[in-house]
């Protein structure tokens, strides 16, 4: 199995995908059945690979009741195509479930209805690959198509079968990967003590619950899900829990109408047009339109907490914001010991626990991983991140004539709305109408009340590469 079996040499993709998470099986469903080009009565060649044997989405956060926090409209085709067959509500029509979710009157479903939706489409559509690990992606100039070399896994995930696909395009939904503080990363990495990333919480959830103390870090919706969880499971008096965040407040999401526009076509391009250094000073101030707890959950925690106290007493649940770990270590390989510090009183302490879980967020998955091969080809701006155009392509050598569109890897480009479900429709319609050199999916000049900056701004997208980086100096 050390040979790739020749590709099929007159058989070439329009479109390979890289990653089936929720953003790249919205561009399979709206890709379904388009045509080629204009005039072309081919429909468009798409094949998506996947490293997992099946969709699942963030499965270790699927708690009972929690919502999604974008209304069911924001499913994989509905604001780019209504009338399709892979929308919410075609798949409620499938179930017999249309008049219970009319009467239900939810505007915001839950996380786990959303995952089954989402397995639903990824079951029906075809050209969808389950199984498959791309492990190398590079341009044949001769044949002017990207070569995309991939693994074919068997159910236990050992290699079966190699194969090679080459494709006109490309479209990179790789997604992100848990993140782990560095202090805390030789803990994660040990199996004694539960210290774990909240992605893999309900896996382990009975493990936790029967820790005498538990700490949960991290002040998002996963942090105060999960802390919300761990509270109505512990005995009252009894509860034992610390929960601890970096930022000033356990503060709400910003989730007002106005506020919602970031979250719009117009403010993403708004966002393109800045000049680098206004982009990366902007991201991190605007944490709270997306790192901020919803307000029901906020409201829920303080009931319960409160609902503690009324035979007296307070509950044994410590709830500080401010606070970062310095360093942590194990104890006696039973405990961690977490070494802290409080960032305005500019004072320390430590906490003993036995159980952490991590709800620290996630990051995007280095795009180099998988396009080792094009690094020659790749222009990088200051911080040696791609340069991704307005059509969500990375800007490449003029010699590569195909595309590689990228899903939830622009933040530094397009700003808070990257990893936002609600955009996913309409960034996969922007990626097929400029792949097709039509319109399949015509879409608003406008999106927003609010007018972004006083004057227009034509986005800037560089005409040529410049600052190629060889393949030897990518990181």
């Amino acid at each position: 199995m050390t040979d790739r079996p020749a590709p099929e040499p007159d058989q070439p993709h329009d479109l390979v995908g890289i990653g089936i998470g929720p953003f790249n099986l919205s561009l399979a469903a709206l890709a379904h059945n388009i045509p080629a080009a204009p005039g072309d009565p081919r429909p468009l060649a798409a094949t998506f690979y996947e490293q997992r044997p099946a969709f699942h989405w963030h499965p270790g956060l699927l708690l009972d009741g929690a919502s999604l926090q974008v209304p069911f409209l924001a499913d994989l085709v509905t604001l780019a195509d209504p009338s399709s067959p892979w929308s919410f509500l075609s798949y409620l029509r499938t179930r017999d479930r249309l008049f219970p979710f009319y009467f239900a009157e939810r505007f915001h479903i839950q996380r786990a209805e959303y995952d089954a939706y989402c397995r639903w489409v990824s079951e029906q559509l075809p050209g969808l690959h389950f199984g498959h690990q791309v492990d190398a992606v590079r341009w044949n100039a001769e044949r002017a198509l990207f070569e995309v070399d991939f693994t074919q896994l068997d159910s236990d995930g050992e290699a079966e079968a190699l194969g090679r696909a080459h494709a006109r395009h490309i479209a990179l939904g790789i997604g992100t990967e848990p993140f782990v503080p560095e202090p805390l990363k030789p803990l994660a990495e040990a199996p004694s003590v539960p210290v774990l990333h909240s992605a893999d919480y309900l896996r382990h959830r009975e493990r936790l619950l029967s820790a005498e103390h538990i700490t949960v870090i991290g002040s998002g919706q996963s942090g105060a899900e999960i802390f919300l969880d761990l509270l109505r499971a512990r005995p009252e008096g009894a509860e034992k829990i610390h929960w601890l965040a970096r930022t000033q407040a356990f503060a709400p999401m910003e989730y007002s109408k106005l506020g919602l526009e970031h979250f719009t076509p117009d403010y993403s391009r708004y966002f393109h047009a800045l000049p680098e250094s206004a982009r990366d000073e902007l991201v991190p101030r605007q944490w709270q339109l997306h790192k901020g707890i919803d307000a029901d959950t906020i409201a829920a925690i303080h009931d319960e907490l409160y609902r503690r106290t009324l035979h007296g007493g307070w509950p044994d649940a410590t709830l500080t914001p401010g606070v970062h770990v310095r360093t942590a270590g194990r104890l006696a390989n039973t405990r961690v010991e977490l070494h802290l510090e409080h960032t305005q009183q500019g004072t320390r302490s430590r906490l003993t626990t036995d159980a952490v879980i991590l709800a620290t967020g996630y990051r995007e998955r280095p795009l180099d991983a998988v396009l080792g091969g094009l690094g020659p080809y790749l222009s990088r701006d200051a911080s040696h991140r791609p340069r991704i155009d307005d059509q969500y392509r990375l800007v490449l050598d003029p010699a590569v004539t195909g595309h590689v569109y990228v899903q939830n890897a622009e933040r530094h480009t397009h700003g808070v709305g990257a990893p936002d479900l609600g955009l996913a429709a309409w960034r996969s319609a922007t990626i097929l109408n400029n792949l097709t050199g039509a319109t399949p999916y015509p879409l608003p000049d406008r999106t927003a009340f609010t007018t972004f900056g006083l004057t227009p701004q034509a986005p800037k997208i560089p005409t040529q590469a410049p600052e190629l980086i060889p393949l030897s100096q990518s990181v």
